[in-house]
């Protein structure tokens, strides 16, 4: 049985990562990159599915006495006390030089204490039982086009039972082994041994060099920078690109069907991401990302899609695991996103507005880029006024949604300030002009419940959508407008969730095309802080934020949702998308943010 969701922490080598549960299991790991095929699925299934758990052996202790990260890094310190001892277990992953390697030091404290490590490797989501031998102190696990190796410094006996690798130490005080499992392609030979005490050292210097370039300084800052971590433990380093999370099919509602693959790069996350680097002073990252997107959107217009490998990859095909029960029963368990193939307007005005967010914070234009925002625009033009699926990525009827269409004014608005302000540039001034004005004001006509002075979630609803809460942030109207503080307060009103936010109603209007509810969506909650914050209710939005930071687990990190019956964390984990508003509330409320608009 897995742990709560809150249960695990992060390790990462910044092109995949594994979360390590407070048993000392390792439930969930995929390799050589975030989007592969997993090793270790027992967080979707169970042992069965494939784990590697290291602990005090015996039944009598079942959780760690406590763990946190070294200083500002993502190396992990597990602290285990028993009758006889006390002992610290070290788990991360080296920035790789070649292949992705897992490191788990082992170091008695006190006493002595026998340890017991079981190594379940199931490859191809817990569906491939390995053929294990021994070779040159490893025990070595192939089957297909994967291998992974296991062995330890100093070497010590290892034996096979139940389709499983033992190792059973015991550490006295002072006295360190070090587990080292490694995978690589199994046609091709195995490269230099790692020094996993070396590793240990050149990880914490890594971790340490690049946040010693943080360079916000106001309240809150051990939460904002351990979110800007998790985002970089989420960065796949060789393209840039960020995937929303480490996980797929984690529930948006326990034992229901909102389960999806989150292994992936959003376009909509582009400009919330750059604007949170930049403010922060990680520039180097800000212009990898703004990299990444102009490679994935690169071609025709038409083609856009919402979201992208995270090499840029287009074909994301979904399809469903049947042998994985799903977390906590919640199947089915998916990989692949069908979202990918939606229309969703808004992201035309995600990548505009990312880009104008990246030129206006000083990051050099690329040559091709105007290039491609000018046929983006002749793009949208001809399809604003067309029904899609939304934000939300619904799977149900498309709809005139009010965020697509003022994401759509977006686009026009950035493409004007971009002329204006960059007078060589190309582009029809007048034209987009005149969209924008056209796009404002069907919004404001079809998009907007007078009775209720509210906007609402797309032409004719009487349904609330909390992405109207970014109607102010991204400049369409300011926090000052009647019509602003009314949306405020309606999703304050009709869409919270125990204190938090429901990004809308899936169990009332059907908008969706899915069965069952879901938890209060922690983006969301961030949206309605900086809201209150920018209407002048600073009070609420303080106290919302201090409880939004509540809900991070033990090690600071946030899934997609929260669940205010259960007292639980719910979707996928960590999400990008939740640490982004946590960053950029934070940013906000202490008067550190500028603005988008």
């Amino acid at each position: 049985m897995p742990g709560r969701i809150e249960d695990y922490a992060l390790i990462g080598d910044l092109q995949t990562a594994a979360l390590v549960g407070r048993d000392g299991s390792i439930d969930w790991l995929c390799l050589p990159r975030f989007d592969s095929t997993s090793v270790f699925a027992a967080l979707l299934g169970d042992r069965g599915n494939g784990r590697w758990r290291l602990a005090p052996a015996g039944k009598d202790v079942k959780e760690c006495a406590s763990r946190a990260y070294r200083g500002d890094t993502l190396v992990l310190d597990t602290v285990w006390e028993t009758a006889s001892g006390s002992v610290k277990v070290t788990d991360f992953m080296p920035q790789r030089d070649q292949l992705p390697d897992v490191i788990r030091v082992v170091e008695g404290l006190s006493g002595e204490v026998a340890m017991r490590s079981e190594l379940a490797l199931r490859f191809d989501y817990g569906s491939v039982v390995p053929w294990v031998r021994r070779t040159d102190h490893h025990r070595v696990a192939i089957a297909g086009p994967d291998s992974v190796w296991l062995r330890t410094e100093p070497p010590v006996p290892m034996y096979g039972r139940d389709m499983r690798t033992y190792t059973d130490v015991t550490v006295a005080a002072g006295e360190r082994i070090a587990f080292v499992l490694t995978w690589h392609p199994s046609h091709e030979k195995l490269p230099r041994r790692v020094d996993p005490y070396q590793a240990l050292e050149q990880s914490l210097a890594d971790w340490q060099e690049w946040s010693g370039r943080f360079s916000y300084d106001g309240p809150w800052r051990d939460a904002v920078l351990r979110s800007l971590i998790t985002l970089k433990a989420l960065t796949y380093a060789p393209s840039g690109g960020i995937a929303a999370a480490a996980t797929t099919s984690l529930p948006e509602e326990i034992g229901g069907v909102r389960n999806w693959d989150y292994r992936y790069c959003w376009l909509r996350d582009a400009a919330l991401t750059l604007n949170a680097l930049i403010s922060c002073g990680f520039l180097d990252e800000a212009h990898a990302w703004r990299d990444w997107l102009l490679r994935a959107v690169a071609g025709d217009p038409a083609d856009l899609q919402i979201m992208y490998g995270i090499a840029g990859e287009r074909r994301l095909p979904e399809y469903e695991v049947p042998w994985l029960r799903g977390y906590e029963g919640s199947a089915p368990v998916r990989v692949g996103n069908a979202a990918a193939g939606q229309l969703q307007l808004d992201v035309y005005g995600e990548v505009l507005d990312s880009l104008f967010l990246a030129r206006d914070r000083g990051l050099k234009d690329e040559p091709h880029a105007w290039n491609l925002q000018r046929a983006l625009m002749d793009f949208l033009e001809t399809k604003w006024r067309e029904p899609d699926e939304g934000l939300w990525e619904v799977r149900g009827p498309r709809r005139h949604f009010v965020h697509s269409k003022v994401m759509a004014w977006v686009a026009a608005d950035r493409a004007v300030r971009t002329l204006e302000s960059v007078p060589h540039l190309r582009g029809d001034l007048d034209r987009w002009r005149s969209m924008r004005a056209q796009v404002h004001a069907e919004v404001c006509e079809k998009g907007y419940d007078a009775t209720r002075n509210t906007f609402t979630q797309y032409y004719g609803s009487a349904e609330l959508d909390a992405a109207t809460l970014l109607i102010p942030q991204v400049g369409f109207l300011p926090m000052t407008d009647r019509r602003v503080r009314g949306t405020v307060e309606a999703v304050r009103r009709e869409l919270d969730n125990g204190g938090f936010v429901r990004r809308y109603s899936p169990d009332t209007g059907g908008v969706d095309g899915l069965p069952g509810s879901e938890g209060a969506f922690l983006a969301c909650s961030f949206w309605l802080a900086d809201a209150l914050h920018g209407t002048g209710d600073e009070d609420l939005a303080g106290a919302l934020f201090e409880k939004l930071l509540g809900l991070r687990n033990d090690v600071g990190l946030l899934s997609e949702e929260w669940d205010p019956v259960a007292g639980r964390q719910l979707g996928n984990f960590p999400q990008a998308f939740s640490h982004i508003g946590l960053v950029n509330t934070a940013l906000t409320l202490s008067g550190r943010q500028r603005g988008r608009g």
